[in-house]
Formats: structure tokens, C-alpha cells, sequence
């Protein structure tokens, strides 16, 4: 197997600093390419969240990005042997908290200048001009905060390969014309075919125009972008590039999402030993002031509250499932209005619905462990992790047939079930009409105990480790090294 020099470039990076999946792939494919024995290096902005939490950091390198000073730390990703960069600059050190906004939500101002200087950082590493004497042989970008790599190396000769990863490609990092000429970028960006959209400034078009490959992190979702229902405005470059592009599954770790080990958990068990999954529902009920009932489908959500993730679907059909003998516990945060109905419907109904505003990473292990049914009801989703958090766990996911939710969930359709491989519900079209009925064929197989656990456990086997997406990674890897686009 041919050894890689790879810089993997993301905004954030479980355990240091999370706001989404995005912070959970940054974790968890560095670390499956490293037992493939790959040289992979993380580089992050050093947030100062992250070099507070960070042990034994030291400065490694100082230079200039554009019209900054740049200082370089270096660390290691924590339980790894991993090398992780962090871009020390005041941009990013001198605040606390989420990387792109502020305690109200509402963006930083700047932004783009933050993600501007990140990019030209990242493009000294990887021509080498950063005293650190290694350059890789691979760039992988992610999402929109690191869109600009592949335009800026896109104008420089003898080159690192470029991949652009889409984990989701609604958040495009859109700004007006005017900040483009701002940072002073190079003209020749600025055209319909480079950054330029609607007469705006587009981060992500860098990534997509200028990368040697594009891949999503599912096969579904590669297909759907390329239409106007799922691409957000881009589905014309998208389709353009479609020879160029790709779906990898992302994985899960397999080590952190284990409930026969899971540290969060006061009750362990496994396919081989299911038993304690009760004791875990008996334990969520008690943390969420629900009656502790074994019988009764305990109902579970755990996510963002905006329109992506089909909440206002579920909102629409309460009235109706508060009828029902269930319960529902919920975990997240987003849109104001969303919280707020929510929590109404879990003040007027507190035996049958709990809600807990904000995120908290232990107590999503113990709903997963603890519930019935994860409900996953996203008008698109370009992979998800949760419906796959949820089938490890025993814990059977109702989600929309959308992106990796398509790839990762058997229907409980009658071949499925006589050849046990079904493990989830899937409904089809985005709608409060499709999600109850969803929700209804749950209840009628979970009071079918023999078979409620056959699809318990065919969730339980499903492989959904990173191993193999690691490997098709370094395919993809070798591809971009072929068919490097000649420099502007």
C-alpha cells in the first residue's frame, strides 16, 4: 500500500471543538487512515477552546499568510499518535465559544476574513514555504470553511492533490462581492466558473470549481446534488463536475459507540447480552421525569431544531401522537421557534414528552441506549450518524429516504424481514402524513416482541466502521494524484 503524506484540513474536530457531524468524520477518518499507514496531519484553527484543552502544545513554525503573521502550534490529537497544526493567530484565539457565531446566533462579523486567512495558511503548509519541511502529497478540504484551498493552490505549480469533501451542502459560506475585494484576492477568482455566484462570493464554489475530486460523505447524496431539488443552487457545476465526483460513506467509531463499553452508560450490554437495554430506558425515563413504564415505546430525537431536520414535521403531527400510548424524549437546540413550541408541548404533556435544549454529549449516549425508536424525519440528509449510533445500540431509527438515511437503513418491506436484514422504518416522502404512518408501522412491530428483536438485532450486526471507507478514501486519494488540474 503506498503511504500518503495527507494534510487534513477541517474548521473543527472532535473531542476539541464540535458543532456537527463535521467535527465528528475530522475525528474519526484521520485516525482509520493512520492504521492504514498513512502520514496524516490534521490542521485547525487554534480556537482558543482548543489551546486551553490542549496538553503540551509548542510552537513549531511562524511565517506569513497574505498580509498576517502566522504562528504554527503543534499538538497531538487527543488518544493518537496524530499530528495536529493549529493556526495561532487573534483571529481565532481571542474569543470563546462556537466557531462561525456568536451567543445569539448571529455570524461573526468576520468571517470570511477568519476562513480568508485560514486558507492562505494552509496553502503555505502545503507548498512547504512553512520552515516545517514536510509538504503533503494530498490536501483534503471539508465543507465551505476550507473552499478556498483548492482556489488558491489551483495557482501555484508542483502542487499537493486536492479533495473537496461536501458534508453538507447547504452551508455554502456566502458573502457579498465586496468582501471578495476586501481580502484582496486574485482577480482571476472572480469569475462564474471560480468563486463567483449571482454576483456573490462563494467559498464552496472554490472547493467545487478548483479540486481535482469532489466527494460527498454518501453515495445517495452524490446522486441527489446533481439535481435541483438537492443542490442548493449548484447542481449545474455539480453535474458539470460529475466526473469528478464521488460518495463515501462516512463510518462511526465503533470504540466510542460501543454500548457493550460506553463509558456514559450504567448499564452495559451487547447483541449477545441484550437484556440491560431495559435498565437503560428505565434509567432515561427517571432522567427525563417520565413515568418509568417498561411497555410503553419510548420515542427518542436527538439534533439540530431547524427546517433540514423535518421538526416541523413532527411539531404538525403532535396533537395526534400525544393520543398514542408513547413517549418522546428529545435533545438539541436551533431555531428560537422550534425550542419554544417544543417546550410547550413538553409543559402541557410532561408524562408523554421531555425536552432538553442545548447539547450534551454524555446524555446522547444515554438516549440512544435507552430508547425505543430514533426518529430521524430530515428532508435531506447528506449522511447522518445518528440512525447509525442508533442501530449499534439496538435502538430501531424511523427516518426519511433521503441521502445516507437511503444508504444506511433497511425498510421493514417483507423480503427484508424474511431474510433479516431489515432494521429500520423508511418513509419516502417528507411530509407529517408519511412520518405518522411511519411511526404507526413502528408501534405495530414493536408489540410483536420476537420480531421487534429480530430487526433490533440486524441493526446490531450492520457493520459501520471506518475501515472501509478508509480504504476507498485512498483510492480516491490516488485518483486526485492522476488527474491534478493544470495550474490556472
Amino acid at each position: 500500500m503506498v503511504t500518503q503524506r495527507i494534510l487534513f484540513v477541517t474548521s473543527e474536530i472532535f473531542p476539541l471543538i464540535k458543532t456537527g457531524g463535521l467535527a465528528d468524520v475530522s475525528g474519526s477518518l484521520p485516525l482509520a487512515l493512520r492504521t492504514l499507514d498513512q502520514d496524516v496531519r490534521v490542521f485547525l484553527p487554534a480556537y482558543r477552546d482548543v489551546v486551553e484543552s490542549l496538553d503540551g502544545l509548542n510552537t513549531c513554525a511562524g511565517f506569513r499568510a497574505g498580509d498576517d503573521n502566522i504562528t504554527l502550534l503543534e499538538g497531538r490529537l487527543p488518544g493518537s499518535d496524530i499530528t495536529i497544526w493549529l493556526l495561532h493567530h487573534p483571529r481565532f484565539v481571542d474569543r470563546h465559544g462556537n466557531p462561525y457565531v456568536d451567543g445569539e446566533g448571529v455570524a461573526w462579523a468576520d468571517t470570511a476574513e477568519r476562513f480568508t486567512l485560514f486558507a492562505r495558511a494552509v496553502v503555505e503548509v502545503a507548498m512547504n514555504r512553512a520552515g516545517l519541511d514536510w509538504q503533503p502529497t494530498v490536501v483534503h478540504c471539508n465543507d465551505w470553511q476550507s473552499g478556498l484551498v483548492p482556489a488558491l493552490l489551483a495557482l501555484e505549480h508542483q502542487r499537493p492533490a486536492t479533495l473537496f469533501t461536501i458534508h453538507n451542502l447547504a452551508y455554502q459560506g456566502i458573502f457579498p462581492r465586496a468582501t471578495f475585494e476586501a481580502l484582496r484576492l486574485p482577480e482571476r477568482l472572480w469569475a462564474l466558473d471560480a468563486v463567483e455566484f449571482h454576483d456573490q462570493f462563494s467559498f464552496i464554489k472554490g472547493g467545487l470549481a478548483f479540486s481535482d475530486r469532489i466527494n460527498t460523505v454518501s453515495p445517495n447524496y452524490a446522486e441527489e446534488i446533481k439535481s435541483a431539488e438537492f443542490g442548493c443552487g449548484l447542481d449545474g457545476l455539480i453535474t458539470q463536475q460529475q466526473h469528478r465526483l464521488s460518495g463515501i460513506l462516512n463510518g462511526i467509531d465503533e470504540q466510542q459507540w460501543n454500548p457493550a463499553t460506553d463509558p456514559h452508560l450504567t448499564h452495559h450490554y451487547s447483541l449477545t447480552e441484550p437484556d440491560n437495554k431495559a435498565l437503560n430506558k428505565a434509567e432515561l425515563q427517571r432522567t427525563f421525569n417520565l413515568p418509568e413504564e417498561a411497555d410503553t415505546p419510548l420515542f427518542s430525537l436527538i439534533g439540530r431544531l431547524v427546517p433540514q431536520k423535518g421538526i416541523d414535521l413532527l411539531l404538525a403531527l403532535f396533537a395526534e401522537f400525544v393520543e398514542m400510548p408513547v413517549q418522546l424524549v428529545m435533545l438539541g437546540s436551533g431555531e428560537h421557534e422550534y425550542e419554544q413550541r417544543l417546550t410547550h408541548w413538553a409543559n402541557r404533556f410532561p408524562d408523554k414528552i421531555a425536552v432538553q435544549i442545548g447539547y450534551d454529549e454524555s446524555l446522547s449516549h444515554r438516549i440512544e441506549a435507552g430508547a425505543d425508536i430514533f426518529l430521524m424525519p430530515s428532508r435531506f440528509e447528506p449522511c447522518g450518524l445518528n440512525q447509525m449510533y442508533s442501530q449499534r445500540y439496538g435502538t430501531v431509527p424511523i427516518v426519511c429516504g433521503v441521502g445516507g438515511l437511503a444508504d444506511t437503513v433497511v425498510d421493514v418491506l417483507p423480503a427484508a424481514l424474511d431474510d433479516h436484514s431489515a432494521t429500520g422504518i423508511v418513509f419516502k416522502e417528507p411530509s407529517s402524513g408519511a412520518l405518522l404512518e411511519a411511526i404507526k408501522r413502528a408501534l405495530l412491530l414493536y408489540h410483536q416482541p420476537a420480531l421487534w428483536q429480530q430487526i433490533q438485532q440486524a441493526g446490531m450486526t450492520r457493520d459501520f466502521s471506518w475501515q472501509h471507507s478508509a480504504e476507498q478514501y485512498l483510492t480516491l486519494y490516488q485518483s486526485a494524484l492522476d488527474d491534478r488540474i493544470a495550474p490556472l
